[in-house]
């Protein structure tokens, strides 16, 4: 008898990456935002990276931090904006804590396959089209 000593792990492919990407950049061009969009493995390493529109040069830091927040913590970054918000600010001492919204998890099957996170616009505009990503994501899984 063989011993399963490797699971099924769904893995974030380049291809889903692409159109997750897709989606974004249809989104915020739409808009006539300014934006940086990163799309990471289940691990925070980015896939993909892109600027639209000609974002701000901090937003790629921020959209890369981002993502990897919601990889590494397993929930949207707008949760440490809210805690910020309502009276925690020592979340912030956590390491890799992002509180802005924008960042928010992949997850097909319960399984946190990667992230996304976009940075340029407010943070609820930030999270707008974070939320057009995992739409995407849930069409096409």
């Amino acid at each position: 008898m063989t011993e399963p000593w490797f699971g099924a792990k769904k893995t974030l492919t380049l291809t889903l990456a692409k159109r997750l990407m897709a989606t974004a950049e249809q989104e915020i061009a739409a808009r006539g935002w300014a934006m940086y969009v990163a799309i990471s493995d289940d691990s925070g390493t980015p896939i993909l990276v892109a600027s639209v529109n000609g974002a701000q040069l901090a937003s790629y830091e921020i959209s890369v931090k981002k993502a990897r927040a919601a990889v590494h913590f397993r929930r949207p970054t707008k949760v440490w904006e809210e805690r910020v918000r309502g009276g925690a600010p020592n979340v912030m001492s956590l390491p890799g804590v992002v509180a802005s919204e924008g960042g928010m998890p992949l997850v097909v099957d319960g399984e946190v396959v990667g992230a996304v996170g976009i940075s340029g616009g407010t943070g609820a505009e930030d999270g707008v089209i974070a939320q057009a990503v995992l739409d995407t994501l849930k069409d096409l899984a």
